[in-house]
């Protein structure tokens, strides 16, 4: 019992933490807090950067190269069909490379696995795995790991593993953006919510009525919309008040806007935040205006490199030939002005450099019969007659004709 005593009076001579509180209403609470959890892949402008990644990448073809003693030339095979145009019996070549640079950008955290079927010894499908089923476990004895989808382990020489961004601690293993734009989306959902509560709060009255009058006849609402029927309420629009001058008296006020809040400034930086994060031009985010010279370099330095994990990992894994390799066509994604590209072309063919048939292919013709051989110089004649040219013969005395 005296114990007991002991442990009550502790209890009563404790002291309780200190604290601060406030009392907001429901509805202030409503506009200033955002209190759901965002999906990096539910934030729109995270989307729309992602979502133009993957349709860039999914929408080049996707070339197998051999390399020749004369250049590289592109193989037309099974194989070839089955990775650019019926990668598995349920996707299309759009709809599988989409998923795997998606999964890369958000849900996976830089990585992606692609298992592939064989029947036969054939390669018949290539199946991605939701990010949801794999996991990576790094061997205890040395450097390699294993991957385990639906808790079976599989070894990494017998999966497509698609790796953006190496880890510091496993160069195998992929890093996402999911840290560095957790604080980005949220102060975005933020920017929204506080803007959607602004809009929709009922406390912006354009106009206030101070009355001489009792508390008895503007406490209840019968009571002050019969001084605004007395005083104020008119027939015409635009028609005066006439109202007494010690009696009544109207103060016009101006509402808070969006530009006060300064959220618009705040918005476009955090835009040109998760462009930048992402490595995309930041009108595709809604901030800033189309630049030719901008979408090209990011062609070049973004679609580029991820085209590239992708084609390393295709051709290590399914291509048993050393000469061979997976190529996608990232030319076709640049920004070319027509009349420049025709210019080009027609300056190629005639130095020889390209047929008339590559040249229309460039601006998106169909070949012609007539147009396959290489011309050369202002008479536009095959290159092999060009030591028959009348102006190249000599006479005995060494003149020219």
């Amino acid at each position: 019992m005296k114990m007991s005593k002991k442990k009550n009076n502790k209890k009563k001579t404790r002291a309780e933490p200190k604290g601060t509180a406030w009392l907001v209403s429901d509805e202030a609470y409503q506009t200033l807090c955002c209190a759901n959890y965002t999906r990096l892949s539910d934030n729109p402008e995270i989307q729309a950067a992602v979502n133009k990644i993957c349709d860039l990448i999914s929408s080049m073809t996707i070339h197998q190269m051999q390399n020749t003693e004369n250049g590289d030339i592109r193989i037309k095979d099974g194989i070839s069909r089955m990775v650019d145009i019926t990668p598995n019996p349920y996707m299309t070549r759009k709809t599988f490379v989409s998923a795997i640079v998606r999964t890369l950008l958000l849900e996976g955290d830089g990585n992606s696995v692609v298992i592939p079927k064989t029947k036969n010894g054939y390669l018949y499908s290539l199946n991605p795995v939701p990010p949801g089923y794999v996991s990576f476990v790094p061997d205890a004895a040395g450097y390699g790991y294993h991957i385990l989808i639906h808790g079976q382990s599989c070894d990494p020489d017998e999966i497509l593993h698609f790796v953006i961004n190496p880890s510091v601690e496993y160069p195998w293993k992929g890093t996402g953006y999911r840290a560095a734009l957790k604080d980005i989306a949220k102060n975005l959902k933020q920017a929204s919510e506080t803007k959607k509560g602004f809009m929709e709060s009922k406390w912006k009255p354009p106009v206030i009525v101070k009355v001489d009058s009792t508390a008895d006849e503007i406490a209840n609402p019968e009571g002050r919309s019969n001084i605004l029927k007395e005083y104020i309420e008119t027939t015409n629009a635009g028609e005066p008040w006439v109202i007494p001058a010690d009696t009544i008296e109207v103060t016009s006020i101006k509402p808070l806007s969006l530009n006060d809040l300064a959220l618009s400034d705040g918005v476009t930086l955090d835009k040109k935040t998760v462009a930048a994060i992402l490595d995309v031009p930041a009108f595709l985010v809604g901030a800033g205006d189309y630049k030719e010279a901008e979408w090209n370099n990011f062609i070049n330095t973004r679609i580029r490199p991820l085209c590239n994990a992708l084609e390393q990992e295709l051709t290590r894994k399914i291509l048993i030939s050393t000469e061979r390799y997976f190529k996608f066509n990232v030319r076709s994604l640049y920004s070319y002005d027509i009349e420049k590209l025709a210019n080009v072309g027609c300056n190629l063919y005639t130095r020889g450099i390209m047929s008339g048939n590559e040249v229309r292919d460039w601006t998106g013709q169909s070949p012609k019969e007539g147009l396959d051989e290489l011309i050369i110089l202002e008479n536009y004649i095959p290159q092999g007659m060009i030591g028959d040219q009348k102006k190249l013969e000599q006479k005995g005395g060494g003149e020219d004709e």
